[in-house]
Order: C-alpha cells, then sequence, then structure tokens
C-alpha cells in the first residue's frame, strides 16, 4: 500500500507541474501580446482600464481566432502524445516532468533514500527478472520446410521474426557443434553452415557435407528447411538417424579418453535425441499418435536427464489426442513439481482434466443458486492457478484473439508462449464438453485475486514486466502483440485530449453564437480581472502617489 500511495502521490505531483506550466505559458503569451498591443502605458490604473476597453472592443472573430489556435495546438500536442505513447509505452510530458522538474521540487532526495534502504531487494528482484525473461526453445515448434515456408508462399507474410531465427541458429551451433569440429571435413562445413544467414546457402552447404560422408547434421537442415512435406522430412530424419546413431555408439566408447572426446559424445548425444524427438513429432503429423507416443517414452526413459528439450510436453499433447487421461495425469504428477519450471502446457492441462470432471454437467446459473460443489471448486482453482501464470492463453482458446503460427522460441508466461500452447491444444479443449464454457465463466476471476499493480502474486511470482517487450521481438509484426497488465492511457494524453475538444467546443459555440459567446467571454474576463483590479486599488491606496509614479516609470 505505501507503493501503491507513493507512486500516486509521485502521478499527482507530475500532473500539478504539468497543469502549472501549461497555464503560466498561457498567461505568459497572453500578458506579451497585451503588452504588445497597449504598449505598456505609464500607470497601472490607466493600464487596466485600457485593457478593459480593449477587450470590450473585440469582435467575435477574435475569440474563434482564440479558441481555435488553442484547440490547434492541443490537438497537435495531442497526436504527438499518442505516438509517443504508442512507440515507447509512457508519455514525453510525463517523462520530462519526472526526469527534469521533479528534482526541483524535492523527489530525488525521496528517490535515493528508498532506493539505498532498498538496494537489496532491488538486486534480487532484478537476478529474478532476468530469469524469468528467459527465451525458452518451443518443444512443439513447427518445421521451417514444411510448414513455415508453406504459410509465406500462401499468404505473402514471414510468421519467424530475425530474432527468433537468429536464436535458433545460436541453438543449432550449441546444439550441433563442438570444438573437434573442424578435424572431420564434413562437420567442419555443417558448422559453418549453421552460421549462414541465407537459407539458400545452408542447404547448399549441407549437400556438400553429404558429398563428403553420411553427415547426420546436414541430413537434420535439409529435414528442416528443404523438405516441403512432413513425408519427406520424416525420410530425411530416418537417415539422419542412421548417421547419428552410428556416430554416437563411436564417441560413447571414447567419451572417457579425454576432454575433446568427452564434448563430442554429448554433441552426438544431442544430435540423436533432437532426431528421434523430430521423428516422434513427424509420426504426430502423420496421424501416428501411438507410434509417437511409444517414441517419446522411449526416449524419455533412454535419456532421462535431458531435461532442456522439454519432451514431456510433446508427451503431454500426443495423449491427450488419444484421450489417454489417466496417462496425462500420471506425467503431470511427475513433471507437475514445485521445484521443476512450470509452463501453459502443464498448469492448463492440468486444469483441462479437473473441468473434465464436471464440465458436462457445470451451468453457472445452479452454480449460483446452489453453490460450487467440491469438484468445481477445484476445477475453478485449477483455471485461476492456469491463469494466473500465463493471462494471454483463455482469449486464444476462447476464440477472443485470433491465431498465428507459434514462434521457434517462446516466453513463459507471455504472448509468445499462449500461442504455442493454443495452437496444439484448442482442439482439445473443445473435445471435451463444457470445458471451454467453464473456463469462459471463471477465468476472469483470476484478477480479482491477484494484487494490483502486482507488486506480488498470489499463487506465483510477481507477473514479469519484460514479456511485453520480448514478445514483440519474437512475435511479426501483423500479430497484435497481447499486454498484460493492459497499460491505462498517461494522464497528459486524457488532459490534452480534453483540453482539445473544450477549446474545439468554444470555438464552434463562438463562430455560430457570437453575440452571445461575447458576452459571456467579456462576463468571464471581468470576473478574471476583478481580484486584480481590486488589489492594484489596494495597493495605489497604500503607497504614496510619488512613489508609485517612479515604479511605474522604471
Amino acid at each position: 500500500m505505501a507503493e501503491a500511495a507513493a507512486g500516486f502521490l509521485e502521478q499527482l505531483k507530475s500532473c500539478i507541474v504539468w497543469s502549472w506550466t501549461y497555464l503560466w505559458t498561457v498567461w505568459f503569451f497572453i500578458v506579451l501580446f497585451l503588452v504588445y498591443i497597449l504598449r505598456v502605458p505609464l500607470r497601472i490604473n490607466d493600464n487596466l482600464s485600457t485593457v478593459s476597453m480593449f477587450l470590450n472592443t473585440l469582435t467575435p472573430k477574435f475569440y474563434v481566432a482564440l479558441t481555435g489556435t488553442s484547440s490547434l495546438i492541443s490537438g497537435l500536442i495531442l497526436i504527438f502524445e499518442w505516438w509517443y505513447f504508442r512507440k515507447y509505452g509512457t508519455s514525453f510530458i510525463e517523462q520530462v516532468s519526472v526526469s527534469h522538474l521533479r528534482p526541483l521540487l524535492g523527489g530525488v532526495d525521496n528517490n535515493s533514500s528508498n532506493n539505498s534502504n532498498s538496494s537489496n531487494g532491488d538486486s534480487d528482484s532484478n537476478r529474478q527478472s532476468v530469469s524469468e525473461c528467459k527465451v525458452w526453445r518451443n518443444p512443439l515448434n513447427l518445421f521451417r520446410g514444411a510448414e513455415y515456408n508453406r504459410y509465406t508462399w500462401v499468404t505473402g507474410r514471414e510468421p519467424l521474426t530475425y530474432y527468433d531465427m537468429n536464436l535458433s541458429a545460436q541453438d543449432h551451433q550449441t546444439f550441433f557443434t563442438c570444438d573437434s569440429d573442424h578435424l572431420r571435413p564434413a562437420d567442419a562445413i555443417m558448422q559453418k553452415a549453421w552460421r549462414e544467414r541465407n537459407p539458400q546457402a545452408r542447404i547448399s552447404a549441407a549437400h556438400e557435407a553429404l558429398e563428403i560422408n553420411e553427415c547426420a547434421t546436414a541430413y537434420i537442415l535439409l529435414a528442416e528447411e528443404e523438405a516441403t512435406t512432413i513425408a519427406e522430412a520424416e525420410k530425411l530424419f530416418k537417415q539422419a538417424l542412421k548417421a547419428g546413431d552410428g556416430c554416437y555408439r563411436r564417441s560413447q566408447q571414447l567419451q572417457h579418453h579425454g576432454s575433446q572426446y568427452e564434448a563430442q559424445h554429448r554433441r552426438d548425444t544431442n544430435v540423436l535425441v533432437y532426431i528421434k524427438r523430430r521423428l516422434a513429432m513427424c509420426a504426430r503429423r502423420l496421424g501416428r499418435t501411438r507410434e509417437a507416443v511409444k517414441m517419446m517414452r522411449d526416449l524419455m526413459k533412454e535419456f532421462p536427464l535431458l531435461s532442456m528439450f522439454n519432451i514431456h510436453e510433446n508427451l503431454l499433447e500426443a495423449l491427450l489426442e488419444l484421450q489417454a487421461y489417466a496417462d496425462v495425469q500420471a506425467v503431470l504428477a511427475k513433471y507437475d513439481d514445485i521445484s521443476l519450471p512450470k509452463s501453459a502446457t502443464i498448469c492448463y492441462t492440468a486444469a483441462l482434466l479437473k473441468a473434465r470432471a464436471v464440465s458436462d454437467k457445470f451451468s453457472p446459473e445452479a452454480a449460483s443458486r446452489r453453490g460450487l460443489s467440491t469438484a468445481e471448486m477445484n476445477a475453478v482453482e485449477a483455471i485461476h492457478r492456469a491463469v494466473e501464470f500465463n493471462p494471454h492463453v483463455p482469449k486464444y482458446l476462447l476464440e477472443m484473439k485470433s491465431l498465428i503460427l507459434p514462434p521457434e522460441h517462446i516466453l513463459k508466461r507471455g504472448d509468445s508462449e499462449a500461442i504455442a500452447y493454443a495452437f496444439f491444444h484448442l482442439a482439445h479443449w473443445k473435445r471435451v464438453e463444457g470445458a471451454l464454457n467453464l473456463l469462459h465463466c471463471t477465468w476472469e476471476g483470476t484478477f480479482r485475486m491477484i494484487p494490483y499493480p502486482l507488486e506480488k502474486g498470489h499463487l506465483f511470482y510477481p507477473y514479469p514486466i519484460c514479456t511485453e517487450t520480448a514478445d514483440r521481438e519474437l512475435l511479426p509484426s501483423f500479430h497484435e502483440v497481447s499486454v498484460y497488465p493492459k497499460k491505462e492511457l498517461p494522464f497528459f494524453i486524457l488532459f490534452t485530449a480534453g483540453l482539445c475538444s473544450f477549446t474545439a467546443m468554444l470555438a464552434l459555440l463562438t463562430h455560430q453564437f457570437p453575440e452571445l459567446m461575447g458576452v459571456f467571454a467579456k462576463a468571464f474576463l471581468s470576473t478574471l480581472f476583478a481580484p486584480l483590479n481590486f488589489i492594484m486599488e489596494k495597493v495605489e491606496s497604500l503607497l504614496p502617489s510619488s512613489l508609485w509614479h517612479q515604479l511605474t516609470r522604471i
């Protein structure tokens, strides 16, 4: 509460500073205008009388021009503020007020003291935010040649960003290369191929490597990027499996002969696991789901320590396709652990299983009359848990937001992860009768339990603020990135919009009803100058006339 109150006071201070700055600027220009017109008479009394005479002789056209100019200036400020907010996510005026005007009001000392008192907490939160915004390889990523490129051929749009493809290139260099590759000609060629930006150059290098010998990584590259169908990719991956299995067995026997052989065996292990996982995904794409499940189970038993590929998420999706819900529950019992990193797949699959037990008979009207049963309460709590972890998923599952092809990398709790999950799991939610209805009725209730402005989480750590920036780099430009929490319009955009509308309305009324608005304007200006006239009369009555005459001459 203290942090929220301090933030509100800082915003209020910035608003007051901006309002006073704006009003004093307007008054400054008005005074300059009057001084120029009236050439500054010697006596203040004469000055005020001359001002009153001048204001009484103004025509309605003057007021139309004045209010119209004010409306135009306010409109230009509004357009600039809106553009700056859309591009940088903050108000330009607020940023200038906070960085330049607040130190004049003594805001730096308070902040510096707060920062010194909470330096340890900030460093811990910074370390946590770095881990929260880590980008992960999408375990259900599509095939570039057979799926992403076909989308480009049909629509003319690029589904992958340069940042996403660059991350994939780094992954390939990490998984498929080692320091001893230069000793083998084919591997040396592939080491350069993974660094190549041009797809055709990579494909040509892979063919060149295959002319030397059977290179597993060359087959992987061709299966990923050159194959135009899943069947072609599966055929190439089978050839890669034959070559990779032989390399793995040879390096397994030599891994203890030195660090060089150990690094080579680690690389061959990564290559073999990747090939088998992609073969299982090919089988899943081609409708051989039971075969895919068997391949994934065997792979997880053979390499239980390689959790970086998140093969269990591929297994969960395949088991849901088979409607083997008991097996899904067994996998969740193993991986939905507090010590393991969560994902949208784990949280929403757990919610789906609990919703399945009650969704077919769930009715919001009946639940409001009799209350929720224990099973319904468990399902609602599971949905709230999933929505708190990733609040972007429900809009895709409920088809309130259009889906696009998922990226090759995702940010956990971000829009990219929500797209990747909904792209493959929407069909599973539709298959369970009433599950989407239960989700529709209950998911928004999650936000009533999450503290705002999200200084702490409810069931998970606080929602990271860096997800929007990372998602904009991972997702294509034609996709409207889902943002949570939704950014409110800054005060200054609303203030400028109101000012622009008010002055435009005054200009319109003055143009339509010049005489009436002239009367109102004269009455307003007379009322405005009445306190000033009163003060000047008192000052003249108190000060000697000779002294006042000398001051006015100066």
